[in-house]
């Protein structure tokens, strides 16, 4: 089972030797960044600082920093338990007779009883602080990178809702600490948060936010996922847990938060308020510019009477968004393929920052399939701003960037197989030559048909393969080599 909250995550992990307790003293400019940024890239431990400088509070860090360590916080052996359950759910087949009636009723079943469950009392408001008591210094954020623009809070779960439709957002976005009851919401331009907020200045509203820290791991994980702006990111996690998240009615905003978190805080956004966010080194490996973004002013901060703080470090990968973005490629396979069932598997690479490339095998059936799929991509909601896709054979691992790279290398006479279009790129991106949009490629790197052009004699060559049979027998006779 996934773990109710991050403390219980936490003692788990204590008890295997997977976290280390620091308790010098640290300093959460560079020092903290610094240290963490060493122990992910060598595949470390997670991280409880007890003793940061300026702040009374612990700091949780790289607690999903490894596979292991994420499968183990969502209840899970493999990632492919979710895509497989995900798959059975969006199957499109009708059912056949009884047996198949009874099986559709119990994918129905498996939703239905995991939609956030409301409570009256919650652990994360064991203390309440309000007007002149609300002091952000006391919550430990990260300057983490020596050209950032401030100290920033960079795993704070963000809810909002539409003025208009009352749909809730759960959203992940690096927050800037602008002073004691400020901070500074980077609301990229292709994100849920942000429609809510231009929804409600068009009205002359404020608009309300709650940011949530050290939720239950499940939470944590539903933020980050790309999911459509009518999917609820905590029936998700419910469903990614296999019980109701529990949550609780803010103090001062109408929104509701998880139970079971460690600290919310609480605030509305005034219409046309902007200050300016960042400089910031960001998951890409490069600062991204500072740029005017929504001010919140914190109005309330509920807490547990001994609350700890979340964190993650990002820069240049591998970091800790690695197995949150690993997670997110294999969940989310099954309905990629609700989409495009052309596709048969897809691997996006931690090194193109998850969003930038995407390797991609199809079952080939006619000529130019490749470049339909490309396209397809190209038009498939936050998949819409891949940079690079790559399309090789069903034979081909994905997986395995050292076969990707031969394929695509050998199997590519660019003047035919390279497609070129312009639109839209990430928010984050700095190597488009003005913001938003920008050029990209897809290559095929399929065995290309005489129907696609290619009419040299004897055709596409075969690859080169040992004789099974011969392979068979060296591998029976290996120990007899003495190799």
């Amino acid at each position: 089972m996934a773990y109710d909250d991050l403390r219980s995550f936490l003692r788990a992990l204590d008890r295997e030797g997977d976290l280390k307790r620091v308790k010098a003293e640290v300093d959460p400019y560079l020092e903290i960044g610094e240290i963490v940024d060493r122990v992910n890239k060598a595949g470390g431990p997670a991280l409880l600082f007890e003793n940061v400088k300026g702040s009374a509070m612990p700091l949780a860090m790289n607690v999903f920093g490894t596979d292991r360590r994420l499968l183990k916080a969502l209840g899970l052996r493999s990632y492919d338990e979710i895509s497989e359950k995900i798959g059975g759910l969006v199957k499109p087949e009708l059912p056949q007779g009884f047996t198949g009636l009874r099986e559709a009723f119990g994918k129905l079943g498996s939703v239905a009883h995991v939609p956030p469950k409301k409570v009256k009392e919650a652990p994360v408001q064991e203390v309440v602080l309000t007007g002149d008591d609300v002091d952000l210094d006391q919550l430990p954020a990260l300057f983490t990178w020596p050209e950032d623009g401030g100290s920033f809070f960079n795993l704070g779960l963000t809810h909002t809702k539409h003025p208009e439709t009352g749909v809730r957002n759960l959203g992940l976005y690096r927050l800037q600490r602008h002073d004691r009851r400020t901070i500074g919401m980077h609301w990229q331009i292709h994100k849920d948060s942000r429609n809510h907020y231009q929804v409600a200045a068009r009205r002359g509203e404020k608009l309300p936010v709650a940011i949530a820290f050290g939720a239950p791991p499940a939470v944590t994980y539903a933020a980050t996922a790309p999911l459509p702006g009518d999917i609820d990111e905590y029936l998700f996690a419910g469903f990614v847990q296999g019980r109701r998240v529990e949550m609780v009615d803010c103090r001062t905003v109408p929104l509701q938060v998880p139970a079971a978190a460690e600290v919310v805080i609480e605030g509305w956004l005034e219409p046309g308020k902007m200050l300016p966010e960042g400089p910031f080194g960001d998951h890409t490996g490069f600062y991204t510019p500072q740029e005017p973004f929504p001010a919140l002013t914190i109005d309330c901060v509920t807490m547990r009477r001994r609350p700890l703080l979340q964190s993650i470090v990002v820069g240049r990968p591998p970091t800790e968004d690695g197995p949150l973005g690993r997670a997110t490629e294999r969940f989310f396979l099954p309905l990629l393929k609700i989409i495009i069932p052309d596709i048969v598997d897809y691997h996006l690479p931690e090194s193109g920052g998850f969003h930038n490339c995407a390797i991609v095998s199809i079952d080939k059936k006619y000529p130019k399939h490749a470049q339909k799929v490309m396209h397809a991509i190209w038009g498939a909601h936050m998949m819409s701003l891949t940079k690079l896709i790559v399309v090789v054979d069903a034979d081909c691992d994905v997986h395995d960037l050292h076969e990707v790279s031969w394929r695509a290398l050998g199997n590519t006479d660019y003047a035919r197989d390279l497609t070129v279009v312009d639109g839209p790129v990430d928010h984050l991106d700095h190597a488009s030559y003005q913001q938003f949009w920008g050029g990209k490629a897809g290559i095929d790197a399929t065995a290309k048909w005489p129907e696609e052009g290619y009419t040299r004699d004897g055709g596409w060559p075969r690859m080169v393969m040992s004789d099974p049979e011969t392979a068979d027998r060296v591998t029976k006779r290996w120990k007899e080599y003495g190799l």
